[in-house]
Parts: C-alpha cells; sequence; structure tokens
C-alpha cells in the first residue's frame, strides 16, 4: 500500500520505517529539510534501537522517500497518517495547533486528489478532538464529505522509546477506531500481515484507549515508587518486593521498578490532558492527580538523600550518570535528570555528566554543565555520583571506575550498577 507518514518525529519515522519494511512504499512529510536530508540520506536523527539499520535498509530498496510536499505526499498516497506532536500548555491541556494546521493543510491537498483516501490520526489527542477538530477542518478545506468521499480512522500508537521500531514490528494489540467500515477496512487491510490482535471501534473510544493506557502505566510506576518509599525507611530493597509482586498474573513485572520518576514524551503529558479533560466535564480525578504529583516528588528525593551524606552542595562537584529518560534512547524530554539538575543548581553544586546518547540533547537545555565523554570522566574528582539512568554501560561500571572519586558517595536512582562489581552505593528506594 501506499502511505504518507506527516511528521518524522520518534514516532512517526519508527511508524514510516516500519511499514516500510512491510513492503509498502512510504512518503515521509515534514517541514524540516534538514531533518528530511539526513533520514533521505539513510541517516536517523533520533537513536532508537534498530532504526538506523532498518532505514538504511528500506532507503536503498527505495520502500522509503521524503518530501516537504504535502500535496505531493497525499497525491501518492492511499492513507496518511498524522504523527504530529500534541506537547501539554500550562494548564495541563494537549495543545493541539499542530494537529490542527495539519487536518486544515491535508483538507487542501484532498480538494486535489480525485480518488478515496484515508486520513489516519496516530498522534495522542483527547477523546472527541477527531470528531470535533480532525474532520471538521477536514471537510472544511476539501470541500468534500468525510465517510463518503475521504475515510477517517484514529489508530493509537503504543511505542516504547528505546524499543518504538519492535514495539510497532510486533505490538500486543492494533487498535482502530473508525468513523466509517469503509474507512476501517483500508487499516484492515494494511495491518494484514502484523501478527496481532485487531481492536475495531469508534473514534473517541480509540483516543480513549490510548489515554487510559499511558494512565495506568504511569499509576504502576508510581505506585512502585511510593512502595519503594515505604521500603527505603524500613531497611527492604523494594525490587525484592516488586519481584514477589509481579509474578502475580494479575499484576505483572512490568513497570513496577522503582526510582526517580517516570520521563519521556508521553506519561506525564498524556495524564496531564486526561486530568485536565476530566475537570472540563465536572470530575475530579484524584488518583491520577496524585500520580503526577507523586512522580514529580520523586526526583528531589535522590538530592534530598545526597544533601543528608554530604551536607552543603554549593561548590561540591556532582557527578550525573544517566540524562535520557530511560535507557536506548536520546530523548530527554520530562526526564527526571531536568528535576536533580534543577535542584542540584539551586543548591550551588557543580555538575559533571555524563550520557551515552543524549549529552546533545540535554546540552541545549543546560549549556553551563561539564559533559563528560566517559563515565569514568565524570567520575574524577567528584564528591558524590547520581546514577539516573539504567544503561547497559553502567551496569558493566565496577569499583576501581568509581575509585578516581574525590568521596565516595553513590546513590541510584535506578538499579543499574551492578552489586557484584560496585560496592558500597545506596538507592533512592532501596
Amino acid at each position: 500500500m501506499k502511505i504518507s507518514i506527516v511528521g518524522t518525529g520518534y514516532m512517526g519515522l519508527a511508524t514510516g520505517v516500519g511499514f516500510a519494511s512491510k513492503k509498502n512504499h512510504v512518503i515521509c512529510m515534514d517541514i524540516d529539510k534538514k531533518r528530511l536530508d539526513k533520514i533521505e540520506g539513510g541517516k536517523s536523527p533520533v537513536y532508537e534501537t534498530g532504526l538506523q539499520d532498518l532505514l538504511e535498509r528500506v532507503v536503498e530498496k527505495k520502500n522509503l522517500e521524503v518530501s516537504s510536499d504535502l500535496d505531493y505526499a497525499v497525491k501518492n498516497s492511499d492513507v496518511s497518517f498524522i504523527c504530529v506532536p500534541t506537547p501539554s500548555k500550562r494548564n495541563g491541556s494537549s495543545d493541539l495547533k499542530f494537529i490542527d494546521k495539519v487536518s486544515r493543510n491535508l483538507g487542501s491537498s484532498l480538494a486535489k486528489k480525485d480518488s478515496y483516501h484515508v486520513v489516519v490520526v496516530k498522534s495522542t489527542v483527547p477523546p472527541r478532538t477527531t470528531e470535533k477538530l480532525v474532520i471538521p477542518n477536514l471537510e472544511e478545506f476539501s470541500g468534500k464529505k468525510a465517510g463518503e468521499n475521504f475515510g477517517v480512522c484514529m489508530n493509537p500508537e503504543f511505542l516504547r522509546e528505546g524499543s518504538a521500531l519492535d514495539d510497532f514490528l510486533n505490538p500486543d494489540r492494533i487498535v482502530i477506531g473508525e468513523l466509517d467500515k469503509r474507512s476501517g477496512d483500508v487499516l484492515v487491510e494494511l495491518y494484514a500481515n502484523f501478527n496481532a490482535p485487531i481492536i475495531r471501534t469508534g473514534l473517541k473510544v480509540a483516543e480513549m484507549i490510548k489515554y487510559a493506557s499511558n494512565a495506568f502505566l504511569a499509576s504502576k510506576i508510581s505506585f512502585a515508587n511510593e512502595i519503594g518509599n515505604v521500603c527505603k525507611s524500613l531497611g527492604i530493597d523494594v525490587y525484592e518486593v516488586m519481584m514477589g509482586v509481579g509474578l502475580d498474573h494479575r499484576i505483572s513485572p512490568h513497570f513496577l521498578r522503582a526510582g526517580v520518576g517516570f520521563g519521556g514524551s508521553c506519561f506525564s503529558k498524556d495524564l496531564k490532558a486526561l486530568v485536565n479533560k476530566s475537570k472540563t466535564i465536572g470530575y475530579d480525578p484524584v488518583y491520577l492527580e496524585e500520580a503526577l504529583n507523586l512522580n514529580e516528588r520523586q526526583p528531589v528525593r535522590i538530592v534530598n538523600l545526597l544533601r543528608k551524606r554530604v551536607g552543603t552542595l554549593r561548590g561540591r562537584n556532582i557527578c550525573i550518570l544517566g540524562l535520557a529518560f530511560k535507557p536506548n534512547t536520546d530523548d530527554v524530554r520530562d526526564a527526571s535528570s531536568i528535576r536533580v539538575v534543577k535542584e542540584l543548581l539551586k543548591f550551588g553544586a557543580k555538575i559533571k555528566a555524563h550520557d551515552p546518547k543524549s549529552m546533545d540533547n540535554f546540552k541545549e537545555l543546560f549549556p553551563g554543565l561539564l559533559y563528560c565523554k566517559t563515565a569514568r570522566e565524570a567520575l574524577r574528582d567528584s564528591d558524590a555520583c547520581l546514577v539516573l539512568t539504567e544503561w547497559e554501560d553502567f551496569k558493566n561500571l565496577e569499583d576501581k571506575d568509581f575509585s578516581v572519586m574525590k568521596n565516595r558517595i553513590i546513590i541510584e536512582g535506578r538499579k543499574a550498577l551492578n552489586p557484584n562489581k560496585v560496592k558500597d552505593f545506596e538507592g533512592v528506594c532501596w
């Protein structure tokens, strides 16, 4: 099938490359020409496990091309996926300006096309957005009728950054929110060679499935952190506790890793949007709000532990290992490391940092930090070390690597270090 992807961020590019690897022809459309030049040259502008290699192959096979011309992308495809960001506003609601603009532009492109075309919202949007914003824009600017002259679907993504490509190619489920059967049938055909159950439902149900999924996963993490905070006071290793809890098939061990909180582009943003949406309809989602509040407090706990150990932070050299919000990605959006760094700087600390992939992105937020090429370089002459991302590189660190520290104070935020290789460190929740 011929597909166009509008927006080539983490999710859009993984989606485009994934579809291209399934022998579809994909046009990746974006207004960022520098990004498109990289993609066209087979170079991924983001770090994702396996993405670079697969991108090279689909470009070489000419299954994927790029364009900054939306009319061209729509004219030469059967289905267009909207993959633009929906960031949070100050009040927590979703900023839909990109969805608004893209759906208007897609409508204008549809006006120039005679054949049937399906527009698919893949961006995460609040329930009723496709129905109340996207479809009216498409109809107004195309002069056509949705469900008659063109199709509309909502197809939420469930991709974990760091393993987005694998999640796309091997999904747990495929949710197709359809305006009508004809629209949905096109996506069913597109996903026919995927080995996953397909759920066909309405537009707003599909939108809500995405929010409910992320809210539940984020709540599991906050629950694990809350139990971890209690365990810390009792001298109990929360990881041993959660190992016993997670073996219950009703619970599962996933997303029960206690630490310094969740980050990334989805969980906080989507929880805030769901809280805001709930309040606009007169419901106070206390449980979801507390999951968010606990996550905001959690990174501060590791700094408070550090202050108890070293006293004043003013002028102290603090090493941070791990800046990305999780391993196997260079994404630092809403990472716990941001809140930790802000807190350390507030108390006058000097920061040396190392991350295998995300230092360039973090440098845009904090240009004044000292960024080190290796963990050992960051550790040298440091008064303390905070581990904030569980990179495989850090699991291989040994006592000799920490021997270059001025004062050996190590506090773990993710349980990345191997206790058989590194002695005498403390965990934020254990």
